[in-house]
Parts: structure tokens; sequence; C-alpha cells
């Protein structure tokens, strides 16, 4: 069995690098940070241009149809790259359309999607901040041909830019997924205070606002399998800042000197950096299993999804602290990209469930074959 990349995903994956070092550098990064969205359209634009907002979406919604593996090789380059924006939310929102939309709902939001017209974000989180469909308290009221909304989601990635926001919620049926466009009554954006603020956050309150659609689809196993498309990407994203960190602090370690010598010499260092490899070579092993399965459809896809966030989500942060270990003093400034890098790690530690979430996940599930 190969387990390396083949010819053509080697080849995006080098296409995928040269396209972000040059339109994302670290000063484009800080910039978006500083704004109210860190939302880049042109930035955007040049994304979907290359078909990679598009790049699991089937071809006659006008997509690439590629797996999640070449999702992964992607993502893996945007989270080198620590792109900000909202193409996490999008996939997310892409996956719970494929999995739950009618064939005109996939027509007309997939295609958008995919020529990058339209961004999406999926709101889930509520107070209680589960990460579980059954926490879902918000309520849809049948109205007509569609649904009046109330109530308050929270931590919604990227609302402020959405075109559409995918909400779930609860009706006196089961859970539903109302789609809601930009400019709806009765919808107010509020920012959240963030650790990460290339990846902006926010809360959103329904009152009495009405929504035409919802998808049609079956609630519960959409939300199952897009949860676990984005939590593949959210995973391969954190590869890539383990691998840019990974690669920064051994630079560093062979250029600083210390009493003379390059601290790369000294075995604690060494130490840390061979811990750091041995955290992201683990990950990439995690996040491109856990691509294959769940594109191939695998039972063991489930597993492998949790395996791989709960992996990364612990890995991510620990290369982060390792990493401004062996920077010493500069790596604790802000003018250090490190902690551009570090903060998207601690962000996304809990996006979509932390190590904790994702081990009981993968306790509940074994339990459960066990007893079947």
């Amino acid at each position: 069995m190969d387990f390396d990349l083949n010819k053509p995903q080697k080849l995006l994956q080098e296409s995928a690098r040269t396209f972000f070092a040059r339109e994302c550098p670290a000063d484009r990064v800080r910039e978006l940070m500083a704004t109210n969205t860190a939302h880049d359209e042109n930035l955007w634009r040049g994304i979907a241009d290359q078909g990679w907002t598009g790049l699991i979406v089937p071809e006659e919604y006008g997509g690439l149809g590629l797996s999640l593996v070449e999702l992964a090789v992607v993502v893996e380059e945007m989270g080198r790259a620590n792109l900000p924006g909202a193409f996490i939310s999008t996939l997310w929102a892409t996956a719970l359309i494929e999995g739950a939309g009618s064939e005109e709902q996939k027509a007309k939001y997939l295609d958008a999607i995919s020529a990058g017209d339209v961004k999406a974000t999926v709101a889930l989180l509520e107070a209680s901040a589960d990460w579980h469909p059954s926490a879902v308290q918000l309520r849809a009221e049948v109205e007509g041909q569609g649904y009046r909304l109330n109530g308050r989601k929270e931590f919604v990635t990227d609302a402020a830019v959405a075109d559409l926001i995918i909400v779930v919620a609860r009706s006196s049926s089961g859970l539903v997924l109302a789609l809601v466009e930009k400019g709806v009554a009765g919808v107010t954006i509020t920012e959240t205070p963030a650790i990460d603020t290339s990846r902006k956050l926010y809360a959103i309150d329904f009152q009495d606002a009405h929504v035409e659609a919802a998808l049609e689809g079956n609630a519960k196993a959409a939300l199952e399998y897009s949860m676990g498309v984005a939590a593949v990407g959210l995973s391969a994203e954190m590869l890539g800042g383990m691998q840019w960190v990974l690669d920064t602090t051994v630079e560093y370690a062979k250029t600083r000197l210390q009493f003379g010598r390059p601290i790369g010499s000294y075995q604690a260092v060494q130490h840390h950096c061979a811990d750091m490899l041995l955290m992201t070579e683990s990950s990439r092993s995690a996040v491109y299993y856990a691509a294959y399965t769940l594109s191939v459809k695998d039972p063991m896809a489930r597993h492998a999804i949790s395996m791989a966030k709960a992996y990364c989500s612990d890995s991510a942060r620990e290369v982060g602290n390792l990493g401004i270990q062996c920077h010493g003093g500069i790596g604790f400034t802000w003018e250090h990209n490190l902690h551009l890098y570090y903060k998207r790690a601690k962000s996304s530690e809990v996006l979509l469930g932390d190590a904790s979430y994702h081990r009981e996940e993968l306790a509940r599930l074994v339990i459960d074959r066990a007893a079947d």
C-alpha cells in the first residue's frame, strides 16, 4: 500500500503552497486581523478561481468533484499560511447542503459556492456550548411554507460575511436546518471577543425572524456527515500550522547562537524539536487516514475523524507551546508570527469539539459497537 500522495496531489500541494505564499503572507494576515471581518474579497475570489471553494462539490453542481484527501492537501497549505476568512465555515455549510439539500437547493447553493459567489456558515452552538445536536433549543415554528425563528446562537464563525447561514433549530417534529440568507428581518449579528482574531466569532439573535425554507433531508445524518467533513478540514488546517511552527523553530535553532553555539546543539532544544516532529507527523497520519475513510465511506470513518480531531487539538497546542519555548524571549513577543499560529491553534482546539469531546465520542462509538 502506498501511503504517500500521488503525483496530481503533490502538484496540487505545490500549487496551493505557492499561491498562499504569494497572496497571504504574514503581513497581510495581520492587516486582515485588524479589520472588522478578517475577510479579503480579492483573496476569496483568488481561492475560488483556483476551484478550491468547490473542491469536493460534485461536478454536476459546478465543483471539481475531488475527494477529501485532495481537500486535506489544500487546507493543510491554508493552515501553513494561517489563512483568515470563511473557508472552513463555508466547507461545513457546503457538506451540510450536500447531505440534506434537495436537488433544487443543491443546484442553487452549491453552484454559487463553487463559483465563489456565496460564503456560508453554520449556526449550531448555543449557551451550553455543547456541540451535540441534542443540545439545540432555538425554536423554529412552522409558518406557512417556512419557519419563524426565536432564540440565540453563540460562537458562529464568519457570520458577518456569510451570504447564507444554516441555522440548526428545533421544531415540534425535530431538528430543522433553516436557510437564513443575508438581510432577513429579525436577525441581529454581534461580534464576540475571540482569542484568534483571524477567525471572527459572532452571536446571532433571532426575534420572530421568518425564513422561507429549510434543507429537506435528514437533519441528524447530514449534521453528522458535515461535521465530519469540517473536522477533517479543521484538523488539516491545524496540521499545516504545526508544520510551519516546526519548520520555523528548527531553522531558528540552527542559527540562534548562545554561548557561542547554535541552540540546536543543546539536547534540551533537540528534545523539544523531536517532540514537535513526532506530534506533527502523527497528526499527518491521523488527518489523511480520516480524510480517506470518509471519502470511501468506510464504517470506521467516525472513529478516524474523532481520533484525528482529538490528536490534532492537543498536538497543535503543544507544538505551539514548544515552538515558543525554543524561541525564548522573542517567542513571547507579539511581533513574532508564532503568536498568529498559537492563537489559531487554541481557537481550533475547541472548534467542532475539543479533545475531551472527541474522546467521549470514541468511547461512545466503541461501546455502541460492542453492544451490537
